[in-house]
């Protein structure tokens, strides 16, 4: 679900030029034709062909996607037939489910030890199949048939991916790999607003309090009435858009995030006294009005809502927050809106919090005799959408994004920001006729935004991701300033995690709510007691035992 959001509000991707010892060169090519043959084994053909069973989840998204795509199914298109002609490989689905269905009717399926050929599954099932004895280990298909470029994008944020399959030392499952750099934060501004009040792009934490209380105050809209908020917030106060994590990183908390601490042992980020003092400020916020009153009853949509109203006046966000900021514009066509750095308490750079993003595995069923098959569907789909032969139109978006047809959709971790380099090269140079692919694909976007005219609008949130002061070039500094904070806890998730995690989850959050709400910021200290008696200090140890035994050699 996430990944075809994205895909409908950000499309972009790494121009990869790779020089490989085992490239494919024996390649009989032709413009849009899913017939050529690789004389590589990782993309060698089956003879005579094999079938591999797999279920499917068939979302909105996908539905429309197919609906639009004449002569194409969800079992006869581009990407199956590409499989079946090249690998020689019958994709068949033994069964499809909608979004809201799949997921139970996958459990039932799992229970009664029921398994396609290949089955996705999420790191808790994996570990439960795992030792259920249904799946076998992938390490030697892996290692044998992954081609060195599958290899290079699967580790391309370091060998976490693959760890996080592992179980017990064996790669139980091959990672469907998303990206953590993607879930990097900026703070969105209206900066028409800042205009208005003449005040300047923040620098530290205390720039965004005065900033919130100006646009709660202030009465940034000019109707005369305080109906405006500085900062959005949701009832989950971690989302991706409109959450508090990067707010929270600006005092020094990471509360979704496992961190090493000064002795080098790994600790649980959202148990720290830095949570604390976050918390604290946000007290203040909603005391003074300049959270909603009512946000912790409100989810996403109806926050949405406000923005769309123009009520509210900075959020925290992921980089398709442009997308999302730009609702503003259908009822406020002089809305602006511009991505910043989020910033800490001092003028130093703050580090950004990346929750590890890999969650999605495929497992191979015990008695399955080609293991291989799944690693050389990875091995297709990232040469024919980034490698030498790639064929962007055809197989990755020719207008939409075709890529989803597929039932194995790994991408490069850094393709985004890979895109805006080459953007930011080709814009410096002079040289626009050196994009390729998909970054040509953006600059068409931002290039009617610059013309103006009827269709500039739907340039604006490509330009305000992509374009000179966008979401991606912060992206860039962030890396280059070495400001990432990627998550030390990469393996799979331990036995007290399965049992306890959720509890532990909403354990967290309830307090987290019920502090900025009012409650005491002693009632902190008492939910760290209570998260570590229900569960937190088990799970603290098991990672700790993992850290030892493997963590290390991933740092």
């Amino acid at each position: 679900m996430v990944k075809l959001l994205l895909s409908a509000f950000v499309m972009s991707s790494i121009l990869v030029s790779c020089s490989r010892s085992a490239s494919p060169e024996g390649v009989q090519e032709a413009e849009g034709n899913p017939e050529a043959v690789y004389d590589d084994a990782y993309l060698s053909r089956y003879n005579p062909p094999i079938r591999l069973s797999m279920a499917r989840e068939v979302g909105d998204g996908l539905k429309d996607l197919i609906d639009d795509l004449p002569g194409e199914t969800l079992e006869d298109n581009r990407w199956s037939r590409l499989y079946r002609d090249v690998l020689g490989i019958e994709i068949a689905y033994e069964w499809t489910a909608r979004s809201e269905q799949y997921y139970k009717k996958q459990e039932i399926m799992l229970a009664a030890g029921r398994l396609p050929d290949v089955v996705k599954v999420n790191a808790q099932q994996l570990r439960q199949l795992s030792n259920a004895g249904l799946i076998q280990e992938l390490t030697d298909a892996y290692e044998t048939y992954a081609s060195p470029f599958t290899k290079e994008i699967l580790t391309q944020e370091g060998a976490g991916a693959l760890e996080s399959g592992t179980i017990n030392g064996k790669l139980m499952g091959i990672p469907e790999t998303e990206a953590s750099i993607e879930k990097a934060l900026y703070l969105w501004i209206r900066t028409d607003w800042l205009e208005k009040l003449k005040l300047a792009p923040p620098k530290t934490i205390d720039d965004v309090l005065a900033i919130s209380k100006a646009f709660t105050e202030g009465d940034p809209d000019g109707n005369g009435l305080r109906d405006t908020y500085g900062l959005a917030a949701t009832q989950y106060l971690f989302d991706p858009v409109m959450g508090l994590t990067g707010f929270m990183a600006g005092y020094g908390a990471y509360p979704a995030i496992w961190l090493k601490d000064e002795s080098g042992r790994l600790v649980y980020g959202g148990i720290q006294p830095e949570v604390k003092e976050a918390l604290k400020a946000l007290q203040a916020m909603y005391r003074e009005g300049q959270l909603d009153s009512e946000f912790a009853i409100k989810n996403g949509g109806k926050v949405k809502q406000q923005i769309a109203e123009g009520k509210i006046g900075m959020l925290y966000g992921e980089q398709w927050g442009s997308f999302l900021a730009q609702i503003s514009r259908e009822n406020d066509p002089d809305s602006e809106w511009q991505a910043y750095p989020i910033v800490s308490a001092t003028e130093q750079p703050v580090y950004v919090p990346l929750k590890f993003n890999t969650s999605q595995f495929y497992a191979v069923r015990k008695d399955y005799t080609h293991p291989e098959a799944v690693v050389k569907l990875f091995n297709l789909y990232l040469e024919k959408n980034w490698g030498k032969t790639a064929e962007y139109e055809v197989y990755y978006n020719n207008s939409m994004p075709v890529w989803g047809l597929s039932p194995v959709t790994p991408f490069p971790a850094k393709k985004n920001l890979e895109a805006y380099r080459q953007i930011k090269e080709a814009y410096e140079s002079g040289h626009e006729a050196l994009l390729q692919d998909e970054a040509r694909f953006i600059q068409k976007k931002m290039d009617l935004y610059a013309a103006g005219g009827e269709d500039s609008e739907s340039g604006w949130g490509w330009e305000k991701t992509y374009g000179k002061n966008g979401a991606m070039s912060v992206l860039d500094g962030y890396e280059k300033n070495k400001q990432l904070l990627f998550d030390a806890f990469v393996g799979a998730p331990t036995e007290a995690m399965i049992e306890k995690q959720i509890i532990l989850n909403d354990l967290s959050h309830d307090a987290f709510i019920n502090i900025i709400l009012g409650n005491p910021l002693e009632e902190f200290d008492r939910f760290v007691e209570e998260w570590m008696i229900l569960g937190g200090a088990q799970i603290t140890a098991e990672v700790n035992q993992w850290y030892e035994e493997r963590g290390q050699d991933l740092q």
